[in-house]
């Protein structure tokens, strides 16, 4: 068994730069368990990073600081639990919007994290409702923090106050999702088999619980327009949903085992879903077919094969912002980096135990956290995209799958347009 294809010298793949290192502190009598980093995330306008460094700690970092200091001290950077902690329910007073670092006591263990601007024109749903206790500002950014005892905690990431509770989930909160387009929608996805829709403007009222996993579901995704939703788990399960009915769109069937990790690209014309059974797919979320496959083990696994066990399982996936590259994480002990129109990886860099990535708000870093709770960081893929590369999202953000095919114009730019050349 191999980890690419034989027509392909592994040792003429590019291997990434590493940028730095963020290893979280180790107690002298520290459990394994419970020190995982099930996830990373950057804020959108690219201010802060945050990971969960275990035992129900998360760590929020401003990043272009942590740039300097890995240019300024090297790569590695052992995190400084000395650094400003904030407690479940106390806020510091200091200066709001200028970056600092902080540590969270979430309470319990943390699965997962989301960041959440405000756009204040975008109103709450809940129309009736004519008091908040919450008035959110142009500025305002929030972190949400998906925990194990199936609570999500909604923080100020300024100030580190802790805004909202929410209760409902009755089982672990695997991932969150906050609405791109501002709302402050934001979507839970749990072990107890269900995804739960709250708005957050209206002081987080849970208003809506979307059904039809019957097993565990592991993450879900929102398409850059707010449209659409897609949530993965397991059983095979992919699932689109329509975030303004509030119904699913359809099921999408090709994955042999479990699908743990989905992200959408930043037109919305494509998706990408991960799964233990060695492959991530890039689907067209429109049409619901395969465009490409990116295998993990080669010759590649028979469906009873990829259904088991095997050291192939891939554990992430991750859509860059040029819309051109994509990531994976394998237990393979590597990271691949992938580009849409090759079947084989581009770039490839090691790493042990992984368990999350995310590409930072340029594209220019990935992100990569593992079972330990640390945190490793690597030069991306670069590329001048293309003008007809730019010109094709340009037109995908506006124009599903099925517009494109209507369009009176040859058959050779329309397979452009739809990622089928």
């Amino acid at each position: 068994m191999a980890s690419f294809p034989l027509r392909v010298n592994e040792k003429e793949i590019v291997r990434s730069r590493t940028i730095g290192e963020l290893l979280a502190p180790v107690a002298p009598f520290d459990k394994k368990c419970g020190r995982e980093n099930w996830t990373v995330a950057f804020a959108p306008d690219g201010s802060y990073f945050a990971w969960s460094q275990g035992h129900r700690t998360v760590k929020l970092v401003p990043w272009s600081q942590c740039l300097k200091n890995f240019l300024l001290h090297g790569t590695k950077n052992i995190t400084n639990s000395s650094s400003l902690r904030l407690s479940r329910q106390n806020s510091d007073g200091g200066q709001k919007n200028k970056p600092r670092e902080h540590i969270i006591d979430c309470g319990d263990i943390v699965w997962s994290l989301a960041f959440g601007s405000s756009v204040p024109e975008k109103q709450s749903r809940c129309v009736n409702i004519e008091w908040h206790r919450f008035r959110f500002g142009q500025d305002q950014l929030l972190l949400a923090t998906g925990l194990n005892n199936g609570r999500i905690k909604i923080w100020d990431v300024y100030t580190g106050k802790l805004l909202l509770n929410l209760v409902d989930h009755t089982e672990v909160v695997r991932d969150l999702t906050f609405a791109p387009d501002g709302s402050l929608i934001l979507v839970s996805a749990s072990r107890d088999k269900s995804l739960r829709v709250w708005d957050l403007k209206d002081d987080g009222n849970m208003m809506k619980v979307l059904r039809g996993h019957q097993n565990w579901v592991y993450s879900c995704a929102f398409s850059p327009d707010s449209s659409m939703l897609c949530s993965v788990g397991a059983s095979k399960a992919v699932f689109l949903w329509n975030m303004d009915k509030y119904t699913m769109i359809r099921k999408l069937e090709g994955h042999h085992h479990d699908v743990v990790a989905c992200d959408f690209s930043p037109d919305g014309a494509l998706l990408a879903t991960a799964s233990y059974d060695t492959r991530v797919y890039i689907w067209d979320p429109h049409t619901g077919g395969i465009l490409m496959e990116f295998g993990h083990l080669f010759p590649p696994p028979t469906p009873i094969f990829a259904g088991g066990a095997n050291d192939r399982w891939v554990r992430s996936v991750s859509f860059s912002h040029d819309g051109l590259h994509v990531a994976s994480l394998a237990d393979d002990k590597m990271v691949r980096f992938w580009r849409i129109d090759e079947d084989y990886p581009v770039q490839v860099a090691p790493l042990s135990n992984g368990l999350c990535c995310a590409f930072s708000t340029d594209g220019s870093v990935l992100a990569a956290g593992t079972h330990d709770g640390s945190v490793y960081f690597w030069a991306t893929p670069r590329q001048v995209p293309s003008l007809q590369h730019l010109c094709r999202m340009s037109i995908r953000r506006v124009m599903p799958t099925q517009e494109v095919q209507e369009l009176p114009i040859p058959s050779k730019v329309v397979e452009f347009l739809s990622y089928r050349i």
